[in-house]
């Protein structure tokens, strides 16, 4: 390991208040595929699967903890918690971009790769620890998820909801979203895109029409894709 590497890596920690005892696991952590691939190394995905599994544990004793044990709210709750635009946004707020070891071709700020290591980086704090999840939940979900309140009201996860009752209300009929997607990548590490939205009625005649420039952002499956440009699109027909 490098002295550079091993600058960002003790930046980082100092940043979280976390010594790992095997920096080697912060180091995948913060590593992307594609950089991984480049250099022979291991990438994230392995702790970010992990700490995607750790983090829906905690989010779902927190709120069991706070009083909730209808399991239907607990579970539309947690998946609103759970979204990786929700990630995303934590990431963008602790400045992740400065740590992650990428390619030079790799847009990392603003794109899909900030929540993926934020969980990749829950995983790894998680192993670290020796499989202890009040360490992740101070040092990570506690100090960096503070206003749950509003990551729930702003979460993602209702977009697609939010739209089809706007739509219900203002043309008194159930309507289909049509959408097509655009995949982007290899197969192990696709990013999807969803575009081109026409919204028909039962008998497939179009509602309304929505300008094909509407389209969402990148992500890694086609469902955040399709959650996004619904936000997009509400967004537009309520200014319009």
């Amino acid at each position: 390991m490098d002295k550079i590497t091993e600058d960002i890596l003790n930046q980082f920690q100092d940043f979280i208040k976390y010594r790992f005892n095997k920096p080697e696991l912060l180091f995948q952590a913060l590593t992307t595929s594609q950089f991984a691939n480049e250099n022979k190394l291991s990438s994230y995905q392995i702790l970010e699967t992990l700490g995607d599994a750790v983090i829906k544990l905690l989010f779902s004793l927190k709120l069991y903890s706070k009083g909730e044990i209808d399991p239907g709210k607990l579970t539309k709750t947690k998946l609103r918690l759970e979204d990786n635009q929700t990630f995303h946004k934590i990431a963008m707020g602790m400045e992740l971009w400065k740590y992650i070891f990428s390619s030079k071709k790799q847009r990392i700020k603003d794109s899909s790769i900030l929540a993926d290591v934020f969980e990749a980086i829950c995983g790894a704090i998680f192993i670290d620890s020796g499989n202890n999840l009040q360490v992740v939940e101070k040092i990570i979900i506690d100090r960096f998820i503070i206003d749950w309140e509003s990551l729930i009201k702003e979460s993602p996860h209702l977009h697609k909801n939010q739209l089809l009752e706007y739509l219900q209300y203002k043309f008194k009929t159930t309507p289909t979203i049509k959408l097509e997607f655009e995949k982007l990548g290899p197969d192990n590490d696709a990013r999807w895109i969803a575009k081109n939205p026409v919204i028909v009625d039962i008998n497939q005649k179009e509602l309304i029409k929505v300008p094909n420039y509407l389209k969402s952002n990148k992500f890694k499956t086609k469902l955040e894709a399709e959650k996004n440009i619904s936000l997009k699109i509400l967004k537009y027909l309520e200014e319009k």
